[in-house]
This record gives C-alpha cells, structure tokens and sequence, in this order.
C-alpha cells in the first residue's frame, strides 16, 4: 500500500523510469565475484523475468572468457536491451561488436581528474575523441549510451559540454555518473537537471556514502528515467545502489512501476549463490530480517494486523513473513509458531513455553523451530515418537572423490547409504536423500554455519533450514566434526517435517 502522495512530491507516479542492471559488469567488479557463462546466462534469464529494461553482460574488452559470456547472454534473444561496457577506444566498440550486443556504454572522463591524471590528456582532446567515438558507433546501428565517468566531480559547465557534444554526435542518452560515491543528492539534481536540458539521461550511482539510493531518486526527481542499478547492490568498494531497493522505493514512495516486484527476492537468492556474497541479514527487501518478527510487541501487533509494523505486504517482493524466536518472544509469537506446527497446547502452557523460549535466549541462544517443539514436548508431555533417527555416519575426504556412508531408522526400518559430493558435508548429504528416497523431497533453504570455537577442541554449530509441501523447520546441532553436525541438522529437520505429513512412508527407492 504506497505512502499518501502530496502535490509537493518531486517524482510523480505519472513517471516513466526503467532500470539498467549492471551486475554481470560492475557488480563482477566487486573483490572475489568471478561469474562463469552459465552463471551470466541464469542471471540474465531471472532479470528478464522480472522485468529489466537493460542489461550490461560485461565488458568486451576484458577477454575472450567474458566474450564468450557476452556472447551467450545476446544468444537468448531476450526483452531486454543486452550491452557492454566500453572504455573510450574504437578496439573496445569492435570487441562489442564481435559480441553482437543491442548497444554499448561509452565511458569517457568528465573531471579533470581523469581528463589529465588517467587518460592524459586535455579537456578539447577529449570533446573531439568522444565525438569520433559516438559517430563511429552510431556507424555500426548500436545504440549508445555516453558516461561521464566521475561525473560529480567535474566541472558541471565542462560535463554539459561534452555530454551535449555526445548527444549532437549521435548518442542516445547521455548518464551522470557518480562513481566514486562521493557525492549527495543536492549536487546529483544540479547535475542531472542540466543534463536532462540536453536529452535522455541517466544516472550511476555508488554507495560509499550510503546514499546510493537516495541520489538515485534525486537524479530521478531532476529528470533522469533510467537508473543503473546492481542486484544486492554488488559492486567495487561499497557497491552499486541496490536494483531492488530503487525497485521498492520508487514503487512504494511514489508509485512508479519499474519491474516485477514479485521476482526480487528469486533474483537475489540467485546472484547470491551465483556470487558467494552473502546478504546482511538487515539488508534492506531481501535480507533474512527484513520480514521477521521477534519482539513481543511486535509478533502482537503483526499477528492482529499484519501492516502494523510493516510498510508492505513481504509477497510484495516474493516473500513471506516469519515469526523468530528469542529473549524477545512474547506468548502470541510462541502461540503462532506452535499452530504453524499443528501443536496444541493450552494457555497455561503456551506461557510455560515462552518463560523457557525467553530463558534459552537469554544465555545467548538462537531458538530454532526445534528447540521451540523439544519444549513444547516437555511442557505439554507430549512425546513424539521419531520417524527418522541417524544411527551412524561415515565420512572421507582424503582421496580423489569425498564420500559418506550413512544409517538412518526409518519408521523402524534400517537404511543404509552412500553418496559422492564436492565435499564431505555435501557426500553425507547426498547418501541421506538416497537413503530416503522420494521421502527426502524437502527443499533445503538456508545452510549456515553460525559459530566455531577455538583451540583444539572447536566445536561447529550448524543451522539448517528445511521446506517441505508449504510447511519450514529449521535447527541447529553443534559438534566437533561440522560433517555429522550438518548431518544431524538436516535428518533432525526432515524428522520434523516428516512427523507432520500424513501420509504414509513411502518404502525406499530402488
């Protein structure tokens, strides 16, 4: 549900803005992110489903690995505009060329900085490159967009000048770029505002100062109506400003439509598995918190009316509401959790459970789902009889192919397994889901290994958290050896998944 609008609001919800994402070029920037061709493509394929006007697949001129991967991004015959980065030189146009890609981002220096410190050479020098560079895209059918690079720090009557010498030259848009992140909102609308003077312009934003966002929407408001933008806000130093956050910002302020909303959440778990980056859990849209609930006043408030302490609705951007347990759980989140189990427990002994829910956070504890049913259990004297139970497990890394061997009790049935994987932990996993066969169908969501002690003795605790026909669990188990410590996470969740269903064991695969 967007704010209230006021007549006063500098963006109105009348507004044409799209999003260019740079991900798969700026966002691979970011210290340790390499992204295969696979990885580009699958990327690629989740930004047109959500709706993404521009996509940059990299830059042409890096090698033949990102050509390649260039390459198989324009073979997808996407929506989406796909183009490459290009430095100020005609090599770097051809390298795009070769790649077959819709246009290019033309990067010239704009500060003095750059004009004479990096390139090397004069403010007219400049004018007259960028003028034969444009003319000789625009040659060659491309559509081009002209960057000012460090753009806030140039002389604003010089980056009027030679963005308007790209535009007469042939570009289709011209883009302020902020690209060390240094500057605020105020200097974003001067500049912007005598771009949009000129034609289309853009705007590139960086998060050094922690107002990517906020001078996106100045440029917006100045007159820019696409926006670069990166998923999870990847990028070098601090990053780019986050896709998703532009997306739900301009969406929920001002009630302007620039994608799918309902894909956002997808999109970021990809990048994030595809990149290794993990994401703050208070990350603004998509991180772990940002629709969770742990306080008592809160879990209330949320339960009675689910907008009392949001401001939109989770499946707004493809998610859901969680209800977490802690120190702070009062006995109405207490209560929610335990019918989302189908625990049945009185009101005397749902505020039993939230004394000792309270207790165990308190020491400093992360309360799983199965602590909460171990002591909904003990309070209620209801005992569960286990479905499935871990009786040994054997793992080996030291040889070409990490395997495990594993011995579950099913229902009182003894199966055993073996799996290969990538990794010990990986080869137990695939000798549990062999061992159960279709029974193993849950989805494993999230996998964290949430602390390791010192010395020799270091212990690991394991989180899991499991989904299973619309229905989640997660648990965490500690041991010295972090193989049987995922191990015994996930079998402990499957159990309590498996406790729920009604229907009977399926006997084992063949």
């Amino acid at each position: 549900m967007p704010v209230t609008h006021s007549a006063e609001q500098t963006i109105q919800s009348d507004r044409t803005v799209r999003l260019l994402d740079t991900t798969l070029r700026d966002g691979e920037q970011a210290p340790g992110v390499s992204l295969s061709p696979d990885e580009k493509v699958e990327i690629a394929r989740a930004l047109e489903r959500a709706g993404v006007s521009t996509i940059e697949a990299g830059s042409a001129c890096t090698g033949a690995g990102e050509r390649q991967a260039i390459s198989r991004v324009t073979d997808l015959d996407l929506d989406a505009r796909v183009t490459s980065f290009c430095r100020g030189m005609q090599t770097d146009i051809d390298l795009a060329l070769d790649c077959d890609v819709d246009g290019i981002h033309l990067v010239v220096p704009s500060s003095d900085r750059h004009v004479e410190g990096k390139v090397g050479t004069s403010r007219e020098d400049n004018l007259e490159k960028t003028a034969e560079l444009v003319e000789y895209a625009a040659d060659h059918d491309l559509w081009i967009e002209v960057i000012g690079e460090d753009g806030s720090r140039a002389d604003l009557d010089y980056l009027e000048a030679l963005m308007g010498t790209a535009l007469d030259a042939g570009a289709d848009r011209v883009c302020f770029a902020d690209t060390v992140g240094h500057t605020g909102p105020e200097r974003t609308a001067e500049a912007v505002s005598r771009l949009a003077e000129l034609g289309p312009v853009s705007a590139h934003t960086h998060d050094d100062l922690g107002l990517g966002v906020a001078n996106a929407l100045s440029a917006v408001s100045a007159g820019a109506d696409l926006v670069h933008c990166t998923v999870n806000g990847l990028g070098e130093r601090a990053g780019n400003v986050a896709l998703e956050e532009v997306a739900i910002a301009l969406a929920h302020v001002y009630d302007v439509d620039t994608l799918e909303l309902t894909e956002l959440y997808d999109l970021s778990q990809i990048v994030s598995r595809a990149t290794g980056v993990q994401l703050p859990p208070n990350k603004a849209v998509i991180g772990e918190n940002a629709f969770t609930h742990e306080s008592g006043i809160h879990t209330d408030g949320t339960l009675k009316d689910d907008k009392m302490y949001e401001p939109y609705a989770p499946e707004t951007v493809g998610r859901e509401r969680r209800l977490a347990l802690g120190k702070h759980t009062g006995r109405a989140g207490v209560k929610a959790t335990l019918e989302e189990h189908d625990v049945e427990a009185t009101d005397d002994e749902v505020a039993t459970v939230a004394n000792r829910v309270t207790e165990l956070g308190d020491r400093g504890r992360r309360v799983t789902d199965a602590d909460l049913l171990a002591i909904a259990e003990d309070v209620t004297g209801d005992d569960r009889e286990r479905t499935v139970e871990l009786l040994d497990l054997t793992a080996t890394s030291g040889g070409a192919v990490p395997t495990a061997s594993i011995r579950l009790d099913v229902g009182g049935e003894e199966r055993v397994a073996s799996g290969t994987g990538s990794g010990p932990v990986d080869a137990a996993v695939s000798a549990v889901r062999e061992a159960l066969g279709s029974m193993a169908d849950a989805e494993l969501e999230s996998y964290h290994v949430d602390a390791v002690t010192g010395g020799t003795d270091a212990v690991v605790t394991v989180e899991v958290t499991m989904v299973r026909n619309d229905r989640s669990v997660t648990v965490a188990r500690s041991e010295a050896d972090i193989t049987r410590a995922s191990v015994e996470a996930m079998v402990d969740a499957l159990d309590r998944l498996l406790a729920s269903d009604e229907q009977p064991l399926a006997p084992a695969d063949d």
